[in-house]
């Protein structure tokens, strides 16, 4: 069983890639699947150029970065949903759940009232969802109960408490200017993501992936209660706590890259779960490798089957309802 878990992983090891290049290649610019592997390979490889520099424009400058920023978005909503239900043992929990997204869209929401920069948008985003999960963690500790459902009901408080501040800015906004700049970013989009964009964003992300992608065993035991847990020598309080402090900073991290997008945290590490099983240590990179897959799919199909760019969390809200009542009806006629 191990072997073939493997061999799906490194299956989508392979797919990851292949997705990348196709997505440099389509587009309203179309540029041959040749040149385009040509034009990446010569960053690195002595390679004479027969490419025009239209193409190597419109493949590096434009489209590189926004698909590399897919991949890791996908990667880290992937990763960080399926750490969630591993840890709080609910499959139905996705990446917002401590009210990281609505924090989020508040911190960004401010910084487009302020009419700051575009790389400022992104760190008052990451400070508004680290901020809210803040809060989040440190109810439980007011009440002196730290239990996981207090924890959760903490974080439906504080997305409620956010999302209405999310509103008052709203309100607020210029109708012309600002509020359309609000809402644009919250429905999510890779339109504006540049070079230095994921150069700021991608060590993050790769950091707190590799934290938990190196413990990922240790959620398998996450899964047991406390005491259970404890008598294998894993203090359960201390590891919940940096697993949700890695996939706090991984949704945020995503959120400042390209808005608000929803359904990816969710469905995705269930269809990670029905390829590999509930091992975690095989899940985790299944996830991650698919999530990453999937948002590469859904951002090529965002710029390409309109006239103008459709919103991201609307592609992956019409493409992940389906997936999921699938995966709920496969799931029920396994148990049936």
């Amino acid at each position: 069983m191990e072997h073939t878990h493997r061999r799906i992983i490194a299956v989508l090891f392979i797919l990851l890639p292949v997705f990348w290049l196709a997505s440099l290649s389509i587009g309203r610019f179309p540029v041959p699947l040749q040149k385009v592997a040509a034009i990446v390979a010569a960053r690195v490889l002595p390679i004479n150029p027969t490419w025009t520099i239209q193409m190597e424009n419109v493949v590096m400058n434009i489209r590189f970065p926004r698909i590399c920023a897919a991949a890791l978005v996908g990667c880290a909503l992937a990763l960080s949903g399926a750490v969630y239900q591993g840890i709080f043992r609910n499959p139905l929990v996705s990446p917002d759940l401590l009210g990281v997204s609505s924090g989020a869209c508040a911190g960004a929401a401010w910084a487009i009232l302020l009419h700051l920069e575009s790389w400022t948008v992104q760190v008052f985003s990451l400070a508004g969802g680290l901020a809210a999960v803040l809060i989040s963690v440190s109810i439980p500790r007011i009440f002196k109960n730290r239990s996981s459902l207090m924890l959760v009901l903490a974080g439906v408080v504080v997305s409620g408490f956010m999302n209405a501040v999310l509103g008052f800015m709203k309100y607020m906004a210029d109708p012309e200017n600002e509020l359309a700049a609000i809402v644009y970013w919250t429905m999510g989009s890779l339109a504006s993501v540049r070079q230095l964009d994921v150069l700021l964003a991608s060590p993050v992300i790769f950091a707190a992936s590799a934290v938990i992608l190196l413990l990922r065993w240790r959620i398998n035991l996450l899964a047991l209660e406390d005491a259970e847990a404890h008598s294998l020598g894993i203090n359960a309080s201390v590891m919940r706590g940096w697993m949700v402090l890695c996939s706090t900073v991984l949704t945020s991290s995503a959120i400042c890259l390209s808005g608000t997008i929803g359904w990816v945290g969710l469905v995705i590490p269930h269809l990670g779960r029905l390829l590999t099983g509930q091992d975690h240590r095989y899940m985790l990179p299944a996830s991650a490798l698919l999530g990453a897959v999937f948002m590469i799919m859904v951002d090529t199909l965002a710029r390409n089957i309109s006239g103008s760019e459709i919103p991201l969390s609307i592609l992956t809200g019409l493409l992940g309802t389906p997936l999921f009542i699938w995966l709920l009806l496969r799931q029920r006629m396994r148990i049936g």
